[in-house]
Protein backbone atom coordinates (compact mmCIF):
# COMPACT_ATOMS: atom_id res chain seq x y z
CA UNK A 1 0.00 0.00 0.00
CA UNK A 2 2.88 2.35 0.71
CA UNK A 3 5.19 3.12 -2.12
CA UNK A 4 8.62 4.57 -1.44
CA UNK A 5 9.59 7.44 -3.67
CA UNK A 6 13.16 7.61 -4.86
CA UNK A 7 15.41 9.64 -2.65
CA UNK A 8 12.93 11.03 -0.12
CA UNK A 9 11.48 7.99 1.64
CA UNK A 10 8.01 9.32 0.78
CA UNK A 11 4.82 7.34 1.03
CA UNK A 12 1.95 6.95 -1.34
CA UNK A 13 -1.12 8.34 0.34
CA UNK A 14 -4.10 6.08 -0.22
CA UNK A 15 -7.32 8.05 0.25
CA UNK A 16 -10.85 7.04 1.11
CA UNK A 17 -13.58 9.62 0.56
CA UNK A 18 -16.80 9.19 2.51
CA UNK A 19 -19.72 11.50 1.81
CA UNK A 20 -22.13 11.66 4.73
CA UNK A 21 -25.59 12.83 3.73
CA UNK A 22 -29.10 11.55 4.35
CA UNK A 23 -30.46 13.16 1.18
CA UNK A 24 -27.64 12.14 -1.15
CA UNK A 25 -27.71 8.58 0.20
CA UNK A 26 -31.43 8.43 -0.66
CA UNK A 27 -30.75 9.76 -4.16
CA UNK A 28 -32.59 13.05 -3.56
CA UNK A 29 -29.63 15.05 -4.82
CA UNK A 30 -26.26 14.45 -6.42
CA UNK A 31 -23.17 14.13 -4.25
CA UNK A 32 -20.88 17.02 -5.20
CA UNK A 33 -18.58 16.94 -2.16
CA UNK A 34 -17.07 13.53 -2.85
CA UNK A 35 -16.11 14.34 -6.45
CA UNK A 36 -14.66 17.71 -5.36
CA UNK A 37 -12.46 15.96 -2.78
CA UNK A 38 -11.45 13.33 -5.34
CA UNK A 39 -10.20 16.05 -7.67
CA UNK A 40 -8.38 17.88 -4.86
CA UNK A 41 -6.76 14.63 -3.69
CA UNK A 42 -5.64 13.60 -7.15
CA UNK A 43 -4.19 17.07 -7.77
CA UNK A 44 -1.95 16.45 -4.74
CA UNK A 45 -0.78 13.14 -6.16
CA UNK A 46 -2.77 11.04 -3.71
CA UNK A 47 -4.42 7.82 -4.86
CA UNK A 48 -8.17 7.68 -4.26
CA UNK A 49 -8.81 4.02 -3.50
CA UNK A 50 -12.27 4.11 -1.88
CA UNK A 51 -15.35 6.30 -2.37
CA UNK A 52 -18.61 5.76 -0.58
CA UNK A 53 -21.81 7.53 0.43
CA UNK A 54 -23.61 6.91 3.74
CA UNK A 55 -26.49 8.49 5.68
CA UNK A 56 -26.00 10.60 8.81
CA UNK A 57 -26.00 7.61 11.14
CA UNK A 58 -23.15 6.86 13.53
CA UNK A 59 -23.02 3.10 12.82
CA UNK A 60 -22.95 3.67 9.05
CA UNK A 61 -20.22 6.31 9.34
CA UNK A 62 -18.11 4.12 11.62
CA UNK A 63 -18.56 1.05 9.41
CA UNK A 64 -17.54 3.03 6.30
CA UNK A 65 -14.40 4.34 8.03
CA UNK A 66 -13.40 0.90 9.31
CA UNK A 67 -14.00 -0.68 5.88
CA UNK A 68 -11.93 2.01 4.17
CA UNK A 69 -9.05 1.47 6.60
CA UNK A 70 -9.31 -2.31 6.15
CA UNK A 71 -9.04 -1.74 2.39
CA UNK A 72 -5.74 0.09 2.91
CA UNK A 73 -6.69 3.78 3.20
CA UNK A 74 -4.15 5.64 5.30
CA UNK A 75 -6.11 8.89 4.88
CA UNK A 76 -9.89 9.00 5.25
CA UNK A 77 -11.64 12.21 4.23
CA UNK A 78 -15.25 12.63 5.24
CA UNK A 79 -17.48 15.39 3.92
CA UNK A 80 -20.70 16.31 5.67
CA UNK A 81 -22.21 16.08 9.11
CA UNK A 82 -19.90 18.59 10.83
CA UNK A 83 -22.40 21.38 11.41
CA UNK A 84 -24.74 22.05 14.31
CA UNK A 85 -27.93 20.43 12.99
CA UNK A 86 -29.41 17.60 15.04
CA UNK A 87 -28.47 15.02 12.35
CA UNK A 88 -24.84 16.23 12.13
CA UNK A 89 -23.13 13.37 13.99
CA UNK A 90 -19.90 12.84 12.07
CA UNK A 91 -17.54 14.22 14.77
CA UNK A 92 -19.16 12.07 17.44
CA UNK A 93 -19.05 8.97 15.23
CA UNK A 94 -15.35 9.46 14.53
CA UNK A 95 -14.33 10.25 18.08
CA UNK A 96 -16.07 7.11 19.36
CA UNK A 97 -13.68 4.97 17.27
CA UNK A 98 -10.60 7.22 17.46
CA UNK A 99 -7.42 6.31 19.26
CA UNK A 100 -6.66 10.02 19.72
CA UNK A 101 -7.88 13.37 18.55
CA UNK A 102 -5.65 15.75 16.60
CA UNK A 103 -7.14 19.12 17.57
CA UNK A 104 -4.73 21.26 15.56
CA UNK A 105 -6.41 20.23 12.32
CA UNK A 106 -9.84 21.48 13.38
CA UNK A 107 -8.37 24.62 14.89
CA UNK A 108 -6.51 25.46 11.67
CA UNK A 109 -9.54 24.76 9.49
CA UNK A 110 -11.79 27.00 11.59
CA UNK A 111 -9.22 29.78 11.92
CA UNK A 112 -8.59 29.96 8.17
CA UNK A 113 -12.29 29.50 7.32
CA UNK A 114 -13.21 32.45 9.52
CA UNK A 115 -11.35 34.61 7.00
CA UNK A 116 -13.94 33.49 4.42
CA UNK A 117 -17.19 33.31 6.38
CA UNK A 118 -18.38 34.21 9.90
CA UNK A 119 -20.32 30.93 9.98
CA UNK A 120 -17.04 28.99 10.22
CA UNK A 121 -17.32 29.38 13.98
CA UNK A 122 -20.14 26.80 13.79
CA UNK A 123 -17.94 24.15 12.15
CA UNK A 124 -17.09 21.03 14.09
CA UNK A 125 -14.51 19.80 11.57
CA UNK A 126 -11.80 17.72 13.19
CA UNK A 127 -9.14 15.07 12.68
CA UNK A 128 -8.29 11.92 14.57
CA UNK A 129 -6.04 8.89 14.42
CA UNK A 130 -7.97 5.66 13.93
CA UNK A 131 -5.47 2.83 14.09
CA UNK A 132 -2.66 3.72 11.69
CA UNK A 133 -4.85 6.02 9.59
CA UNK A 134 -5.65 9.72 9.65
CA UNK A 135 -9.34 10.62 9.50
CA UNK A 136 -10.26 14.21 8.66
CA UNK A 137 -13.86 15.38 8.92
CA UNK A 138 -14.53 18.17 6.44
CA UNK A 139 -17.57 20.37 5.81
CA UNK A 140 -20.37 19.16 3.56
CA UNK A 141 -20.29 22.06 1.12
CA UNK A 142 -17.92 21.10 -1.70
CA UNK A 143 -15.96 24.37 -1.72
CA UNK A 144 -15.73 24.37 2.07
CA UNK A 145 -14.42 20.80 2.04
CA UNK A 146 -11.79 21.58 -0.59
CA UNK A 147 -10.77 24.82 1.14
CA UNK A 148 -10.42 23.12 4.53
CA UNK A 149 -8.43 20.27 3.02
CA UNK A 150 -6.10 22.84 1.50
CA UNK A 151 -5.64 24.56 4.86
CA UNK A 152 -4.25 21.36 6.43
CA UNK A 153 -2.78 19.52 3.42
CA UNK A 154 0.78 20.49 4.30
CA UNK A 155 0.66 18.47 7.54
CA UNK A 156 -1.01 15.38 6.08
CA UNK A 157 1.99 13.54 4.55
CA UNK A 158 4.03 13.76 7.76
CA UNK A 159 1.06 12.75 9.92
CA UNK A 160 0.27 9.75 7.69
CA UNK A 161 3.92 8.69 7.79
CA UNK A 162 4.11 8.94 11.60
CA UNK A 163 0.84 7.04 12.06
CA UNK A 164 2.08 4.30 9.72
CA UNK A 165 5.20 4.05 11.89
CA UNK A 166 7.58 4.60 8.99
CA UNK A 167 11.07 5.20 10.43
CA UNK A 168 11.87 8.90 10.48
CA UNK A 169 15.53 8.18 9.77
CA UNK A 170 14.92 6.91 6.24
Amino acid sequence: MFRARAGNCGMQISVAIITISDRASRGEYEDLGGPALRKASEERGWKVAVETLVPDEKPDIQRAIREAINRGANLVLTTGGTGVARRDVTPEAVMEIADRGLPGFGEAMRMRSLELTPNAILSRSLAAAVGKSLVICLPGKPQGAVDCLGFVAGAIPHCVKVLAEVPTSC
